[in-house]
């Protein structure tokens, strides 16, 4: 049970599942605003485009039908509008992140050597390659 919980810590700390779940909960929140814009703004601009009244939508609904286009065009707006809010969110997240980290000096990496045979990383120092045998050359 200790180890199932000691593997669920590192899933959860996982950088993208972070970001994932600051999407879904940014993503919940601005979505009342969102489907207010659509409608109570885009959806009475589609209805006058497309030959309804200012406060209806039945400029594209198919008569004698529960076919609305109108609404299917306000849902695709909606979902653009909130996808492109959790891409901004989490490029900045990630744009701060990379940020903190070079402030940090924690991005600094050690280039990992490689064999010059066969072209598999080894550990820095070793005599020879894991991978293919072959004596290396001391650096």
């Amino acid at each position: 049970m200790r180890k199932f919980i000691n593997e669920f810590k590192e899933f959860i700390n996982r950088s993208n599942v972070m970001d994932m779940a600051v999407g879904v909960i940014i993503g919940g929140a601005f979505t009342s605003i969102v489907t207010a814009l659509t409608n109570n703004i885009i959806n009475p601009l589609i209805s006058v485009v497309a030959g309804g009244g200012a406060g209806e939508i039945s400029g594209l609904v198919v008569p004698g039908t529960d076919i609305d286009f109108g609404a299917f065009i306000s849902a695709c707006i909606n979902f653009l509008i909130v996808a492109f809010v959790v891409f901004c969110l989490v490029k900045a997240l990630n744009k701060a992140k990379d940020l903190s980290e070079k402030l940090t000096g924690a991005a600094v990496e050690e280039p990992v050597p490689v064999c010059p045979f066969c072209l598999e990383e080894h550990k820095p120092g070793a005599t020879r390659c894991p991978h293919c045998g072959s004596e290396l050359p001391q650096e």
